[in-house]
Order: C-alpha cells, then structure tokens, then sequence
C-alpha cells in the first residue's frame, strides 16, 4: 500500500513514516521535498498510484489570519489533488475539544479544515488527540503573564508524541470510519499540577497560578474542554516516565 504523510518531517509525521516504512510505500511530503499543498505543486506525483494520506501537516502562523489561510487552503488544495488520484482514506490530526474552542482562531481554522474533509466525499478518519507531552513548555511559554504562569482551572489529559503515531500509524493500516475518533494519555491532571512536574523535573522555577478566568491558547475552558469524552484509544507511556529520560527534558 501506498501512504503519503503529509507534513511528514515533522514530530509525528517522522515518527509515522518510521513506523510504517517497513511494511509499506511510504512518502515524507513536505515543502521540502518539493511537495506544497499551498501552492499545490507536487500533489499530482505524490499521489499518483497512492492508497492512503495522513495529513498531519501544521500552520508555520498561528495568528487567526494566516492559520485559518493556511487549513482553508492546504485542505482545499489536498482534497481536490485526492479525489483526482482516487485516495481511499485520508487521515487527518486534530484537536481534542476543537468545537468546543471556537473563540480562538487556531481551532477555528481547524474546524473549517475538519469540516471540508467531511465535505469532500473521500472516506476520512479524523484524530482528536489530547496536547502531547512535549507541548509542556509551549503552554508555560503562552501562558506566562508579568512572570506567572497563570492556568485554567481545567484538567488535561496529555499523550506522548510517540503514542499518538503510533495510533496514527495502525489507522493508516485500517479501514476510514469516516468520523472523528478521540485518544489521549493514559492519566488525567489538572493543568497546574502536570506543569508543576514539568517545572519540577526541568528544574525550571516557575510561579504558577491557577486562574479561573486565564484562557489556553486564547480560548476560555470548561473543566473538560481538553480531555476526551469517548477515548477509543488511551497511550500508554506516563508522564513521569517519559520526562525522566535526559533527552525530554526541555
């Protein structure tokens, strides 16, 4: 079978191509290697004669913009290039609680992607993935306000990278279900406590605060806006054990 990873050099999409390389045709597209759902140039080859695509590609801009831009074009460009080459499953990577953050542009960029791949007649699977580990010190970073880093009074339910392909991985092995499927990791914390094992296990000296009114990512959250109602896979790799390993800890 024929795969093409779009986005495939970055943090999941490598992992994927890796995962997949033996048992099946795999192409890493990127601008980099000449392929650009942008533009459009390259689809027409990448695709010729393939199976599957996983779109797992992201915005270089998440101001509102250039993000919704970027989702509205690449996804509009990919599914026409698709129907053209005959695919018969497109997989896409989305975010646990998208619908429910449509005050940010981010993840309303990401429902209009959703929403055309729904649209577009190709049988799909969507994955909703909860934040990966390695988002830990992006959040510290957008959340940092006059030297605190000030949270939601909200859980999460974050997934190792390596999980998230690794579902990635066997769906692009398996039949569309042509809906979107949730998965997370394998514990639940409220966010100050998983940045707080963050910053202790970094032995970085955060100030952190919980506050019921701080917004994630410029979206107001209910308790459970971030983690999964109906996980139909949960990674096994815990965040403890992962982050004590020299090379995580960023």
């Amino acid at each position: 079978m024929k795969i093409v990873i779009i986005g495939g050099s970055g943090l999941i999409g490598s992992q994927v191509a890796n995962m997949l390389k033996n048992d099946h045709e795999v192409i890493a597209a990127s601008p980099a290697t000449g392929v650009n759902t942008i533009t459009g140039e390259g689809l027409d080859a990448v695709l010729s004669g393939a199976d599957v695509v996983v779109d797992v590609s992201n915005s270089p801009s998440f101001a509102d913009g250039p993000v919704m831009d970027f989702f509205k074009t690449s996804t509009e460009n990919l599914m026409q290039a698709e129907k053209r080459a005959g695919i018969r499953h497109h997989i896409a990577l989305s975010v646990v609680g998208t619908e429910k953050m449509q005050d940010a542009g981010y993840f309303r960029a990401k429902l209009v992607q959703e929403n055309l791949i729904k649209e577009s007649g190709i049988p799909f699977t969507i994955v909703h993935a909860t934040q990966f580990f390695e988002f830990a010190g992006a959040i510290v970073g957008m959340s940092t306000i006059d030297g605190k880093v000030k949270l939601p009074d909200a859980f999460i339910q974050p997934i190792a990278s390596a999980d998230v392909a690794s579902f990635i991985a066997k769906t692009a092995s398996d039949s569309p279900v042509s809906k979107i499927v949730e998965i997370g990791g394998p514990e639940r914390f409220l966010m100050n406590e998983w940045i707080g094992e963050y910053a202790s296990s970094t032995q970085k000296l955060l100030e952190i605060v919980t506050d019921s009114n701080a917004l994630y990512s410029g979206s107001a959250l209910q308790p459970t806006t971030l983690t999964p109602e109906n996980p139909v896979y949960l990674g096994s790799t815990k965040y403890n054990e992962w982050i004590s390993q020299p090379g995580n800890q960023r």
